[in-house]
């Protein structure tokens, strides 16, 4: 009989814990010693570090680039610019009608 694995649910991190990993890893513990103590991902971990390292933030927002900051702000404003776009249309199907 197979065995049925579970999907874990997603777990949620302090900063302060986030800190306090990457902490140790300064301090000289092995990497893949801190990623097996507290059974987390090599890759999650590189990327706390990285994080901690490049602007001290754990947020995604705090750690773009110039060029991704460029694309989220274009994103945002085709959205509005689509919108605005179908407004127009729908004004000139009303008023094409009269």
């Amino acid at each position: 009989m197979t065995e049925i694995k579970q999907k874990r649910k997603p777990r949620k991190y302090t900063d302060e814990f986030k800190r306090q990993l990457v902490g140790l890893y300064h301090s000289g513990k092995r990497r893949c010693d801190i990623c097996r103590e507290y059974d987390i991902s090599q890759s999650l971990f590189d990327k706390w570090v990285k994080q901690a390292e490049n602007s001290g933030s754990f947020y995604e927002k705090d750690n773009r680039t110039p060029e991704q900051e460029e694309l989220v702000k274009l994103r945002k404003e085709y959205r509005q610019l689509k919108m605005e776009n179908d407004i127009l249309k729908q004004a000139a199907l009303v008023l094409g009608r009269k």
